[in-house]
């Protein structure tokens, strides 16, 4: 939105043959002047400035004239122009490029990159030719009908676990009754029930309003008040409300306002800042479990680790003059996998995704190796004091020829088609154990690799592609860091890509998206707390809602022993001590 709104308040602008900036917004129109050349005849003058010169001017007009959303809005623009120039600079650049850099890129897939696949191969000895008699269809077939996508269609009755479960008894029939069909006959129950789902509407947050009689003497002046409802607590709020009011802001990405707004029109008023307040005290609760999460995901095998931009409105610390301290602010993301248990951790601040690593790796057992760390290229993951052995996405370096995939076609295809192959080994290596998938990519994979490593040196020794062309990058890009990205055919557990933390930061990017920030670094802990035990529960297939409510429920017996509140172990610690999740 940022680059959208940035691109059109770059419009309202150019510079002159003058280097003067005129004013060409649509909210004023301007009387021709006699003695002025028509605007269309004033040759404009375009002046290249380095991005540095731009923000002293930027940071001199906030100064000066500009309030707070005018400032952010000349700053975007600025960062917007100076991308679009970088990039028309670029050789071979295109306007998909530019198009997926400003608004996002399509699916990488390999039939959207070639919609018209492979080249044609040589048909079979066996073939049919074109015009021999095709056989008619069998019965019941039609031939336009696509096969079904798996994940797509209706949802079976098992799917909604989470809703209310009534078994309804025959009223007239019993197991082992007479049939009222047939004299002889007995009626038994069958396997499987008819099942019917009605699904319901409702408020996200609903609430009772309980009226309680109220008696007085009129000779002593007591007053009895009727008893409150048995379950009904002193809390106006209990923890499910909190929980539900964290799931939709930190689980679904939506705002305080928005939620607000809905419960007051449906007549269950929630203002923005009870729910903040709700959110800071629960969090504050669940600290711990937070906590004791960290310390598991430092003794994962594999951690997968990327992070975003965030940004955070309230920054004490740049205040202070004469310091030099990082301005940026980032979400980053960690996945680890600690044995068979799923860990997701979101840490907001100034450090980078390595930074942040090292601090957790800080509490890894000394008696356990080094984990696998999977990352991309980039030198913020790394940066930190890290002990691992580092593997890096293939998926990054396959992006880079998708990128030229329109310039190159037959190279890129190439190299696209070997990777399909080796994704393809991959899927087929699920349910297998970490020895048996080394094995089995040693067998299948590593000689496609071994051969698309050759193909792509061939192509510099040969001098068939141009090293500073966008296909010589990709090239470049992938040989230099092979050893890293084929990681996988070495070591037992290593990953081939960072997809599955990439898939967990978008909901530090949907904040971004809906909220645009948080307002101070508190708030931003706040949600790392809520986003990393959400995500945490529904990769270890546990129900977030319910886990969230537990926490805070019990949270004097999760302080005492925290290790025994995890997302895979809460269920059974509910269980060994007699209460209900």
């Amino acid at each position: 939105m940022i680059c959208a709104q940035a691109l059109c308040i770059s419009q309202l602008y150019f510079f002159n043959s003058h280097g003067k900036v005129e004013d060409m917004g649509r909210s004023r129109q301007r009387k021709p002047q006699p003695n002025r050349a028509p605007i269309g005849s004033v040759p404009i003058e375009v002046q290249e400035m380095e991005l540095a010169t731009l923000y002293g001017y930027v940071a001199k007009a906030e100064r000066e004239t500009l309030n707070a959303i005018e400032a952010q809005a000349l700053r975007a623009t600025v960062t917007t122009v100076s991308i679009i120039m970088e990039e028309l600079k670029r050789k071979r650049a295109s306007l998909r490029r530019l198009q997926a850099m400003l608004f996002g890129s399509s699916s990488e897939k390999m039939d959207n990159v070639f919609p018209s696949a492979a080249p044609e191969s040589p048909a079979p000895e066996n073939a049919t030719e074109p015009d021999a008699p095709v056989a008619p269809e069998p019965a019941g077939e039609k031939a336009d009908e696509k096969p079904k996508v798996k994940g797509h269609g209706r949802n079976p009755a098992s799917c909604y676990h989470g809703a209310e479960q009534i078994q309804v008894p025959h009223p007239e029939l019993s197991a082992g009754g007479s049939c009222p069909e047939c004299p002889k006959g007995k009626v038994y129950p069958l396997a499987e029930p008819a099942v019917l789902v009605r699904v319901v509407g409702m408020s996200p947050l609903s609430a009772k309003v309980v009226e309680l009689d109220r008696l007085r003497c009129n000779c002593c002046g007591e007053v009895f008040k009727a008893p409150a409802p048995e379950g009904m607590g002193e809390e106006k709020y209990d923890e499910t409300a909190t929980s539900m009011i964290a799931m939709l802001r930190y689980g679904a990405g939506t705002p305080f306002y928005r939620l607000a707004k809905l419960q007051a029109g449906l007549g269950i008023p929630l203002p923005a800042g009870t729910q903040w307040k709700l959110a800071l005290e629960a969090a504050g609760l669940l600290e711990p479990a937070f906590q004791e999460l960290i310390t598991w995901a430092a003794q994962g095998d594999v951690i997968y680790q990327d992070d975003t931009t965030m940004k955070v409105l309230s920054r004490p610390d740049l205040m202070t003059r004469g310091t030099k301290q990082r301005k940026g602010v980032y979400t980053s993301g960690l996945i680890s996998k600690a044995g068979e248990n799923w860990v997701a951790l979101f840490l907001t601040g100034m450090n980078h995704a390595g930074e942040n690593l090292a601090e957790v790796l800080r509490r890894r057992k000394a008696e356990l190796g080094r984990p696998i760390q999977m990352c991309d290229a980039a030198a913020a993951n790394t940066a930190g004091d890290l002990d691992t052995i580092v593997a890096q996405c293939l998926a990054h370096a396959r992006r880079r020829f998708v990128d030229v995939a329109e310039d190159f076609p037959e190279e890129c295809f190439h190299l696209l088609e070997s990777l399909r192959e080796v994704y393809r080994n991959d899927a087929e290596t699920k349910g297998m154990s970490p020895p048996e998938r080394l094995r089995f990519h040693q067998e299948h994979s590593r000689p496609v690799m071994e051969r698309l490593r050759a193909w792509l040196q061939e192509q510099f020794d040969q001098k068939r592609v141009e090293p500073n062309s966008g296909l010589g990058s990709a090239i470049t890009y992938m040989l230099k860091h092979w050893e890293r990205l084929t990681l996988f055919l070495r070591e037992p557990a290593a990953p081939l890509d960072t997809n599955k933390v990439e898939a967990s930061l978008k909901r530090a990017i949907l904040h971004r998206k809906n909220s645009l920030f948080y307002k101070t670094l508190t708030g931003a802990h706040v949600g790392d707390v809520f986003m990393s035990l959400i995500h945490s529960a529904e990769l270890n297939k546990v129900n977030p809602f319910e886990y969230l409510v537990a926490l805070q429920r019990y949270h004097a017996l999760v302080e005492e022993n925290p290790e025994e509140w995890m997302p895979w172990n809460y269920a059974d610690t509910l269980a060994g001590i007699g209460l209900a999740g």
